[in-house]
This record gives structure tokens, sequence and C-alpha cells, in this order.
């Protein structure tokens, strides 16, 4: 093999193989390849409100005054909001530039090369990502048939040099809820368990209250899916106070930019608006499994988020995510070991559904 040279060759070992992560297709990449108009695409791959953010954010955004003023880097007008919509009182409360840095800095904080950390598979991909990128092993659980979490060998798979547990509740990519009981189980490990509730607005189900109660529980969120800001990049975290201490420290200066801070202020003053339109993605959500559900070569698995988890029992995944793509509709496919030959669909609007719903019934595989 030949050498590296130049910097190339300082490049950490572990870090050689390193993968990176996948993310979702950007329109704008497909231009002139697909059989419709870039504008007609309907992107269903990466869990985005499909009604965009408050009219609101909009309004205040094009009026704002002082985008050459960098943003309060203590968070404090930021936190207090936060507070409010969440009920934790603010020295719990860190923001980052969506929910997977946050990820990224707990990982940081207490993960050494050699440290374990346990994740329960098929999940989301940025658990691996964080490990490996701060030298950490990672302890894979692999869920059960249904997606559920086996807790107790969860708890049997604890070693002395595991250092967190990473649960995401509803799960992503499967949708599947984790019962509140199995959590506190977790917790009394005496573990640090960080709960990702990145789907929470569409679940209502939370162990936020929790964090003031337990030492070692942290609860992460994120305004990109149920507010429509995922291209403003915004998330928060519910931590130990001493933890959410830390995590001010060590955090990148101004990693919340002005133009999200406006954003999540207008978009709690439109809360109820906002409200509505998760309602609306529920509502489509349940229509979207029976329609699923209707095609014999899929198998729908129900879920507590805005998306839902299929296997293809007839041909292949990524065979269905190329025709669909053909024809300007954007789904996530897999094809890795738990989730062989299966397709994430984003909840849209009930048009979107139609649209999708037509072309899965001209489909041949």
């Amino acid at each position: 093999m030949t050498e590296k040279k130049g910097i190339e060759r300082l490049i950490r070992p572990e870090l050689k193989g390193f993968s990176g992560y996948s993310a979702s297709t950007s329109p704008e990449t497909l231009e002139g390849k697909v059989e419709v108009p870039v504008e007609s695409i309907i992107k269903l791959d990466a869990n985005e409100n499909p009604y965009g953010c408050s009219p609101r954010v909009n309004q205040a955004l094009a009026k704002y005054p002082a985008f050459n003023v960098y943003p309060d880097d203590g968070q404090t007008r930021l936190r207090e909001m936060l507070s409010g919509y969440t009920g934790v009182a603010t020295d719990h409360i860190v923001a980052e530039s969506g929910s997977n840095r946050l990820i990224d800095l707990v990982l940081r904080l207490l993960i050494r090369p050699g440290d374990e950390v346990i994740s329960c598979p098929p999940t989301f991909i940025m658990y691996r990502f964080s490990t490996h990128l701060c030298g950490g092993t990672l302890i894979e659980i692999p869920r059960n048939d249904n997606f559920d979490v086996d807790v107790e060998k969860v708890k049997a798979a604890i070693s002395p040099r595991t250092k967190i547990v990473l649960i995401a509740n509803p799960n992503n990519p499967t949708g599947t809820p984790m019962p509140r009981e199995d959590i506190l189980e977790l917790l009394n490990t005496g573990l640090p368990v960080l709960v990702d509730e990145a789907y929470y607005e569409f679940s209502r189900e939370t162990v936020a209250p929790l964090v003031t109660r337990y030492d070692n529980l942290i609860v992460l969120r994120t305004f990109s899916k149920w507010a429509g800001l995922a291209g403003l990049r915004i998330g928060y975290g519910l931590f130990p106070a001493g933890i959410a201490d830390y995590m001010l420290r060590i955090k990148i200066a101004y990693c919340v930019n002005v133009a999200a801070l406006v954003a999540v202020e207008e978009s709690l003053k439109d809360i109820d608006y906002l409200r509505e339109r998760v309602k609306a993605i529920i509502v489509e959500r349940d229509r979207l499994f029976k329609e699923l559900d209707s095609i014999e070569w899929l198998k729908p698995f129900p879920s507590a988020a805005n998306f839902i988890l299929c296997q293809v029992l007839k041909g292949k995944a990524s065979e269905l995510h190329q025709q669909l793509q053909n024809k300007g509709i954007l789904v996530r496919y897999f094809n890795e070991p738990l989730l062989e030959n299966y397709v994430r669909i984003s909840v849209g609007r009930p048009e979107d559904t139609d649209t999708l719903m037509k072309a899965i019934r001209e489909i041949e595989l």
C-alpha cells in the first residue's frame, strides 16, 4: 500500500474508513434526471414538515434589521422562550444548530477512545456517526421484530466501560414509541440516558418533566420537524443543570444564528397554527398507513412520528426508490442489517399521498 504523504498522513487512523452520514437528496441535484420539473418534486425522504413554517417567521425575517450583529451567545432570551414551552427551568436548557449537534456535543463531553455507547438499532444513524467520530465503541442491542427495545438485553450489555445509553423516542426510522416504564428502568441503572424526542410533537409522549428529578436524564428536541424550520437548524436539549453548564462551555460560539432565533420566537407566538398543522399531519399519517397497507407487496409499520416505515415484500426497495424518484417522488430506502429491503416515507399533504399512491400502484417490481 502506498504510504500517504502530506496532510493525509496525519489523519487519525480510526477515521480512515469513516463512511460519514448519508443525508437526504436535494431536489435541485435531480434537475433533468426525473420526469417532472424540479419545482414539482415531492420530497418525502427527510421527515420535513410539508406545510413549512409559520407565516409569521417569513414576515419577521423579512423585517429583521440586525443580521450584521452576532446573536447572544449565552442564549438568554432563547432559553427563556424554551422554558416557557417545555416547562423546564432555563438552567437546564441549551440550544444548538440542530439536535444532531447536541448528540455530538454530549458524546464529546462523555466519551474517550474505548468508552462504550449503547444504542438499539435500527435507529438514528447519527448515534453511530458521533460515537465513532469520538473514538468510542458502539454496543448495539438490536430491537425485536416489532422494533421494540429489549430493556433486559440493554441492561445485560452494561459494562464498566459503558458511558451512556442512546434512545430515540419515537424511534427513527421505525416510528416506534418506547413505554415510559422502560425508560425509567434504564434510568434506574444510574447510567446517563439520552432520550431523543425529535418527534415529540407528533407522539405527545415525553419524559421532559423528569429532567429535574433524574440527574442522569438528557432529553433532546428539535424545531426541524413540527415547526418547519429544518433549513434554519435549531434544536435544544434539557439536561441536568450541571451538565447544561458544561454544554454551554463546550459548544461553538454563536452556534444558533439570529435567523433561527427570530424563527423560534415567531413559531412559539404562533403555536396554535403550528399545532393545527401537526394535527393535519397526524390525520394524513393514518390515511397514508391505510393506503400503504392496501398494497399487497408492502408491509407498513405503525408510527408515532411523521413518517411510516415499510418492508418491501416483493422486489427490491432500491428499485422502488429509483422508480419513485424517476417520477419525482423522493423516499428513503434501506438495505442494511435489520432493515434489509425497507423504505421510509415521510407524511406529506393529502395531494402528496394521492400522487404517491398512484405512482406505487403503477410500479412493477
